[in-house]
């Protein structure tokens, strides 16, 4: 194995390196939840807005539970390869705009220490949606969330992101110094608002005395983040040893297309991120449900189709033809439910989704699409249906979507294989699965009858449960191939 990569000397000709000074620049901004996303995401375009224009904005990572992203990045000094697979080819670059990663769990007032440093003007989140603590029925903070529940039952230790966001801007209050912008990145809709009201409740909970400082202070931007990111594999080490002359243990690799979203409205300052290719403007949300309802829509219903067909990857969804009617004409009702998106043709933006869909050169699981399906459904399938039912437009295609997932949700695909739901209620939907015995009323029922995440509305208007029925009848009876062939049929009738 070639030595490990620890500095940007003597790489292969070729390869992209910061174009800035490391060492000189401060840390300005902490993420907590530093994986694969982050790390082809937001610290890509902090590289670039400091090669552009300078700036303390170094990347402190933190890491809310494993070591694992920490013990790859640190002996690194935070440097990693940014694999870029396109049609055409891959191209490496090494990011620089990580400092270090912490590990909560071995030092969580490292990490509130982190947060309540002066220098410190944002805190950003990739933890994904389980992770905030998020209850459907409600809207607001599940006070039975494993982590938020610790940090309420034990005001003396912090476990979830919410006590480090409240406990390090209660330091800074403490101090006298400027408070941070909380900046989610995770595929929540209204994702800023959402996480200002679970701070907020979690502060009164916790720490009333913090409500107001937050309330009036503290500012939470909305976002959109766009980027395909497939897990890592022992092909991504080999190809950047080889394209590097490094050994990097922490490279990811991506896509070509990124794209960011942002609210403007950072109440201690940010990087250059434009130079980098993101985009600032005052409402994100015509943005934000554009790329939940159409990307990642069409994403989860390939997902739960293509694996219980026995596709392992995107690309190979894309390769079926049947699936791509039947994602085209997702795409095609998704985008029904949309008012115009500013500077976008939807059409195209369809277009250009199927086209990324399907470059052969990313290996994007199928199986890792499909997990915590309860945290991805309402925004991404049922919301839309409910706009759909609403509009009078027809329900057939998340009908189809639901039932796949419905399917998916037995454990077993046809061929008898089982696997894991890797799903935060997957004792509830397990229970649920097992006491209907293969009927698909039956288990479309004890699905639709879990608590707080099917709209009342949508279960019982517009013959919607007795479509999931039906399709989920014929994946039962028939097998997935044959449901998805039938349902091709009928898209393209």
């Amino acid at each position: 194995m070639a030595d490990r990569l620890t500095d940007t000397a003597a790489l292969n000709a070729g390869v992209a390196v910061p174009g800035y000074d490391r060492d000189a620049a401060k840390a300005g901004i902490v993420h907590l939840g530093t994986g694969a996303f982050h790390k082809a995401h937001e610290a890509v375009y902090t590289d670039g807005a400091m090669a552009a224009s300078g700036g303390d904005w170094m990347i402190t990572g933190v890491s809310l539970r494993s070591a694992d992203v920490a013990d790859a990045l640190n002996p690194q000094n935070g440097l990693y390869t940014l694999l870029v697979r396109g049609p055409d080819g891959v191209s490496p670059r090494v990011i620089g705009s990580v400092r270090e990663v912490l590990v909560a769990p071995r030092g969580p007032e490292q990490v509130i220490q982190a947060l309540a440093r002066e220098e410190t003007k944002i805190v950003s989140l990739t933890i994904t949606e389980k992770g905030y603590g998020l209850d459907p029925r409600t809207g607001g903070l599940d006070r039975d969330h494993p982590a938020i529940a610790a940090d309420l039952n034990d005001p003396r230790r912090t476990v979830s992101a919410l006590g480090f966001i409240v406990a390090g801007l209660r330091l800074r209050m403490m101090k006298d110094y400027a408070p941070f912008t909380v900046l989610c990145c995770d595929n929540l809709q209204n994702n800023g608002r959402v996480l200002r009201r679970l701070v907020l409740e979690f502060a009164e909970a916790r720490d009333p005395k913090m409500v107001a400082y937050i309330r009036d202070r503290v500012t939470f931007p909305s976002t959109m983040v766009d980027r395909i990111t497939p897990a890592s594999t022992p092909q991504t080490f080999a190809d950047v040893e080889r394209l590097v002359g490094r050994a990097d243990l922490a490279a990811v690799e991506t896509e070509p297309f990124t794209q960011w979203i942002v609210e403007d409205d950072f109440v201690s300052g940010r990087p250059d991120w434009e130079a980098a290719g993101a985009v600032f403007v005052s409402d994100v949300a015509p943005y934000e449900k554009m790329k939940l309802r159409m990307l990642n829509g069409a994403h989860s219903t390939l997902a739960y189709a293509g694996y219980m067909a026995g596709h392992a990857h995107v690309r190979d969804v894309m390769g079926d033809a049947d699936l791509v009617a039947i994602i085209g004409r997702h795409m095609a009702a998704a985008a029904a439910t949309l008012d115009p998106v500013p500077g976008i043709e939807l059409a195209d933006y369809a277009r250009d989704l199927r086209l990324r869909f399907a470059n052969p050169a990313i290996a994007h699981q199928t199986y890792q699409i499909a997990m915590d399906g309860t945290q991805k459904l309402p925004q991404r399938l049922l919301e839309p249906a409910l706009v759909a039912l609403e509009r009078g437009q027809s329900l057939e295609p998340f009908a189809f979507s639901v039932a796949a997932w419905m399917r998916y949700a037995v454990g077993r695909r046809d061929d008898g294989e089982s696997h894991a739901l890797r799903d935060p209620r997957e004792a509830e939907i397990g229970a649920a699965a097992a006491g209907a015995g293969g009927d698909a009323r039956a288990l479309a029922t004890a699905l639709f009858d879990l608590p707080g995440l099917f709209p009342a509305r949508l279960v019982e208007a517009g013959g919607f449960a007795d479509m999931v029925v039906a399709k989920l009848d014929t994946m039962l009876r028939q097998g997935m191939r044959a449901a998805i062939a039938a349902e091709a049929v009928a898209c393209r009738g």
